[in-house]
């Protein structure tokens, strides 16, 4: 049976995980390494300043002999997986079920994303999926779909250096329209800080605020949610600008 690691950025009570953990047990051995707190936003950090502690748990909901918390990132996550905890034993990585859309250029942010980039980068198919979170929270949605895109990815791989994202509208599945192939789209970001006052008199700052919109462009993953389409973008981690090359080869210093 094929090994599926399991990771996520909402931490161990991130109400996606219980849904994917059950979807997936049905297709291989689950292997399941979480951060023991929400690290939303942190992108692909690593901790490097201090050292890193796994620890096995058990939890009635998730139910896995293969569970550990992880003082760390997603990206932690995976990389102490892959290379020590579970070495050689890794055949898919999914991130998720995140909730929240992961959407454009939330990808550069994304800790769910970065997971399954650090896969791909160490040579193992990854995938995140995301939940566009409204007011159902159809988690059970997503796993469906989780399911069967990680069982093609586990028949089929994947080309070197590429990793899927996948978005899925916060619906019940028979109000899903349909599947769509997507390219990113562009996000729409506020662009105010919101300064506070401590109780003590002393300043402080909100960088978030009000949820980011986009630009419905047909054939990307933004235009497809708008159409309650599930969104699957194949993404690669080499973000070098080939068409630049041969024209700053040009270029006098």
């Amino acid at each position: 049976m094929k090994g599926i690691l399991i990771t996520n950025d909402d931490g161990i009570y991130g109400p996606g995980l219980a849904p994917l953990v059950s979807a997936l047990k049905k297709i291989g051995k689950l292997y399941i390494v979480v951060p023991n707190q929400e690290k939303s936003g942190v992108s692909h950090a690593l901790t490097l300043d201090r050292p890193l502690r796994a620890y096995q748990i058990k939890d009635q909901a998730i139910n896995s002999k293969n569970l550990f918390i992880v003082n760390g990132t997603p990206a932690d996550c995976v990389r102490l997986a892959v290379l020590s905890l579970f070495r050689g034993k890794i055949d898919l990585v999914v991130s998720g079920i995140n909730r929240g859309a992961n959407l454009g250029e939330d990808v550069v942010y994304s800790a769910t994303v970065a997971a399954a980039r650090e896969a791909a980068m160490l040579g193992i198919p990854g995938l995140a999926i995301s939940l566009l979170i409204k007011n159902g929270q159809y988690f059970n949605t997503a796993a469906k779909y989780a399911y069967s895109l990680a069982k093609w990815m586990l028949k089929n791989g994947l080309p070197k250096g590429v990793f899927f994202n996948l978005n899925v509208p916060d619906l019940p599945e028979k109000e899903i329209s349909g599947f769509e192939i997507t390219r990113l789209g562009k996000r729409i970001y506020s662009n105010r800080i919101n300064p506070r006052i401590d109780p003590r008199g002393l300043k402080y700052y909100w960088l978030a605020g009000r949820a980011p919109s986009g630009i419905n462009e047909p054939g990307t993953d933004i235009a497809a949610i708008n159409k309650k389409m599930v969104s699957l973008t194949p993404l690669r981690y080499d973000s070098t600008a080939y068409d630049l090359l041969n024209k700053l080869s040009l270029m006098k210093y």
